[in-house]
């Protein structure tokens, strides 16, 4: 950092310290939280929600905290599964600040996971990781995101750390994040709101959802394909009509 005639200016070196300390600090009071709510988080982790509900009752501003806490350990260590995280979030803010609430903490707890993968455990997590597979994952940038996080049975946590390990950009994890959870999200809010049946699971939504998309992207991709082969022939047509023009002007010249 280096101040010129009083303005403030980053070098590439500065930043990447910035965005280590403000991962640390981050960090750090998320652990501070969670040892000072520990009987909280077991209940959470048990699902006593009406317990959680009770306790929360004259302090929402706690509550948002603490489920922004609780996002942030599920985006890290995927102990938590995801589906009660939403149902708690939706009974304790509603069906649409709920849902809302839980996609936004989902792309606040991604986002710190990742840059502290990518700031701070990198060159220890960089070897646990096969070469090919890190390869793959930094060409298809945004789609392995977005597949991943509509996918069920890929941990959050996992989409994270790859991500934060491989040199895909940020705003393609980022934008990628925005998309897969919210419809991801939506589609397994209608579980708690009572439109969707208890019976089905997150793995069991999420496989229908995942299904469906790379279904549309198949097709969409298969049209994309004969629209553009269709192109060079009628391409080559244009040569031809332009010359039976020419001709038949001469005709008519004649």
């Amino acid at each position: 950092m280096n101040n010129k005639w009083g303005k403030l200016t980053f070098t590439k070196g500065n930043k990447v310290k910035l965005r280590f300390v403000f991962a640390i600090t981050l960090l750090l009071t998320f652990f501070l939280l969670f040892i000072l709510n520990r009987d909280l988080f077991h209940l959470i982790l048990e699902g006593d929600i009406d317990t959680i509900r009770a306790d929360f009752a004259d302090n929402s501003l706690k509550a948002y905290l603490i489920m922004l806490v609780i996002m942030v350990i599920q985006n890290s260590f995927t102990i938590i599964p995801l589906i009660l995280v939403i149902t708690i979030n939706i009974t304790l803010f509603g069906v649409v600040y709920g849902f809302l609430w839980s996609w936004l903490t989902s792309i606040v707890a991604a986002i710190l996971v990742f840059m502290s993968v990518r700031y701070l455990f990198k060159d220890r997590l960089l070897n646990r990781f096969r070469s090919e597979n890190i390869t793959n994952i930094e060409k298809q940038g945004f789609t392995y995101v977005f597949h991943a996080r509509i996918f069920p049975f890929v941990p959050t946590s996992l989409i994270n750390i790859l991500a934060g390990v491989t040199a895909i950009r940020f705003r393609h994890f980022l934008y990628g994040t925005m998309l897969g959870n919210f419809l991801f999200f939506i589609v397994l809010s209608l579980i708690p709101a009572g439109i969707l049946s208890i019976n089905l699971n997150e793995y069991e939504i999420g496989m229908i959802l995942f299904l469906s998309i790379t279904l549309f992207l198949g097709i969409r991709r298969v049209f994309r394909n004969k629209k553009r082969s269709k192109q060079p022939i009628e391409e080559d047509h244009n040569p031809t009509e332009k010359e039976d023009v020419l001709l038949e002007e001469k005709r008519k010249s004649n």
